[in-house]
């Protein structure tokens, strides 16, 4: 007869075996999380943060947050800005520019270009204390540009008559299902004109350029990280690692240093676990309608 306490892992022991290294794995994961930061946190030990800023740029605020965090934060003496982002849409941009120059008030901020940090990429890293960029990296594309598709010859030729009705002239402008009157095309070119102004005035201010220089290249051009130095965008070249030297340096920071790395993605905990052993694939950001972005 089969002992009731060994019968599940008897009669199931593909489950009970999974079930194990399941367990193992989150403990491990567990572990690990812990001794990632958390633990020289805890002991007082000076550390440095490194602060991501990946993809396209549409909700700033956890970085925001974990800016503010690493400012207040006494044992965080510096903080790597590691950014890959082709840009996003306006408001979450110039709130992480808002961020990382309040960090550089306090504290020093090196921003890292990786493949690509464009327009609200570019507008993120601009009040750093020094911009690091690879040779190669993609960057500049200073500007502002707003698209929308258009189906009115569409729903012309299968006999489909949309009826909006608005409180004023410029309220359904850039709907598409209908034209741009001449009134609507001034009013958004305005908006973006507007936009891009701000744009303008905060990379002057911040990398101290005059803004008719910087108006000069704010045609929306994109730029190598050579180029962006030779005008003033990057204050040096180089890749990750003499990012850190930069920030060490301005730290007077010496060898070693554990480092904190941010923030931290909301995930479901076994999302998050089935996801770091490649079982769950992970998402991408889309959108549609019209949409004004850096």
């Amino acid at each position: 007869m089969t002992n009731p306490r060994h019968s599940f892992s008897v009669r199931h022991p593909f489950i009970f075996g999974f079930s194990l290294l399941l367990m193992a794995v989150i403990l491990l994961w567990g572990i690990t999380a812990f001794f990632n930061g958390k633990a020289d946190r805890m002991l007082g030990s000076d550390m440095i943060g490194v602060v991501n800023i990946q993809g396209t740029i549409t909700d700033s605020l956890p970085t925001v947050k974990f800016l503010r965090e690493l400012r207040r934060d006494e044992s965080v003496k510096g903080v790597l800005l590691r950014i890959n982002s082709p840009g996003g849409t306006i408001a979450p941009s110039q709130e992480l520019y808002l961020a990382v120059k309040r960090f550089a008030e306090v504290k020093p901020i090196v921003a890292s270009f990786g493949t690509v940090a464009a327009s609200g990429g570019y507008y993120a890293a601009a009040p750093a204390t020094q911009i690091v960029a690879n040779s190669g990296s993609i960057t500049g594309s200073i500007g502002v540009k707003a698209e929308y598709a258009s189906f009115k010859q569409l729903m012309d030729k299968i006999g489909i008559k949309p009826i909006m009705i608005t409180s004023g002239n410029l309220k359904g402008a850039g709907s598409p299902f209908s034209a741009l009157t001449e009134e609507q095309r001034k009013y958004l070119q305005h908006l973006i004109m507007d936009m891009h102004n701000m744009f303008v005035d905060d990379v002057a201010a911040a990398r101290k350029l005059d803004r008719k220089d910087v108006e000069k290249i704010a045609d929306g051009r994109a730029m190598s990280g050579r180029e962006a130095k030779e005008l003033g965008l990057v204050d040096r070249l180089g890749g990750f690692e003499d990012s850190v030297t930069v920030l060490k340096a301005l730290c007077n920071i010496e060898g070693d240093v554990p480092f904190i790395e941010g923030p931290e993605i909301d995930k479901p905990l076994l999302k998050e676990i089935l996801g770091s052993l490649g079982i769950i694939p992970s998402g991408s950001f889309g959108g549609d309608g019209f949409i004004l972005s850096y």
